[in-house]
């Protein structure tokens, strides 16, 4: 296979990540992780799954940077993860030395990859990956928007009991408390919700929508979510791989869009062989718009916390 994809962490989610990778035959895959053996391990444990799973790629595992070398998409996912109680702005001061550690290696052995950002707190790492790697704008993004609206998505399908598929939602913010699900612009197979839902229950929804990922992390007590996360970065890994110009929310750079400049987060945007192409600006309502500017402002002060 002629494309590379680098993972930064071989934990649950990086794992999670490289099997899909492998299952979906689009790239070879390198893990890299800081534990000796471990991404070795899971490397090497995937790749005597191909086989039986049909996928050839090659599946690496490393403890080097420079194992990255030629990489097309790096996908960051290392860091600590959630506790009960704990908020993705609690992981700021250790995850935030993670991702410029990873950061600077990137640009050294990966300088023309493309960067996804998982690790949280998403939006700030996102800004912090980009303000560290010096790449463009369009080359760096963060997984957001695409696993809130996808937990949107399932929890609608789940009310409804119709298929997940034909079930399309939008939510913008931060990969956060202060999320933005957009009900208006949420649908199952062209229809609005509205028409099958009412108003109080789709509150309900977009509620728990705002705390799905503190939900899963009570339920393990252990960690936190890792397939949904994992299937959603894919999602945009395809779309810039295959330059399929998906429109899908996720973190990007704002530089006027909403009102909003000099900060990262979720807005739909389609992605391709160039990485983030267009940010399309929605026509939000006063409220919307609102809620948007509060989850801004709630990043752009966590910002000033590691210096920017």
């Amino acid at each position: 296979m002629n494309k590379k994809i680098a993972v930064i962490g071989a934990g649950n989610v990086g794992a999670s990540v490289a099997q899909y990778a492998a299952e979906a035959n689009i790239a070879d895959v390198v893990m890299i992780d800081i534990i000796e053996g471990f991404p070795q391990g899971k490397a090497l444990d995937l790749t005597q799954a191909g086989p039986v799973r049909g996928y050839n790629g090659m599946i690496t595992g490393s403890n080097h940077y420079k194992d990255i070398k030629g990489a097309d998409i790096v996908i960051m996912t290392a860091g600590m993860p959630r506790k009960p109680g704990m908020s993705r702005e609690d992981l700021l001061s250790i995850n935030a030395d993670i991702v410029a550690t990873a950061a600077k290696n990137i640009k050294k052995y990966a300088p023309k990859a493309f960067v996804i950002v998982v690790s949280n707190p998403l939006d700030i790492m996102t800004y912090h990956m980009w303000k560290v790697t010096g790449f463009p704008k369009n080359r760096v993004l963060g997984q957001a928007g695409v696993l809130d609206s996808t937990r949107f998505r399932a929890f609608i399908a789940m009310e409804l009991n119709v298929a997940m598929r034909d079930v399309h939602a939008m939510v913008l913010g931060g990969h956060g408390d202060t999320m933005v699900p957009l009900p208006r612009y949420t649908t199952v197979s062209g229809i609005p919700i509205s028409e099958f839902i009412d108003a109080k229950r789709i509150k309900e929804i977009v509620e728990r929508t705002r705390f799905g990922g503190g939900e899963i992390v009570k339920l393990l007590k252990k960690g936190s979510a890792y397939y949904a996360p994992a299937a959603s970065t894919m999602e945009m890994v395809y779309s810039i791989l295959n330059d399929e110009k998906r429109v899908l929310p996720c973190s990007c750079y704002m530089d006027g869009q909403y009102g909003l400049k000099n900060i990262y987060i979720g807005t739909p945007a389609i992605l391709g062989g160039k990485g983030v192409e267009k940010i399309i600006e929605l026509k939000l309502s006063k409220k919307d718009l609102n809620d948007l500017a509060k989850s801004a402002k709630k990043y752009t002060g966590v910002l000033k916390e590691i210096g920017y």
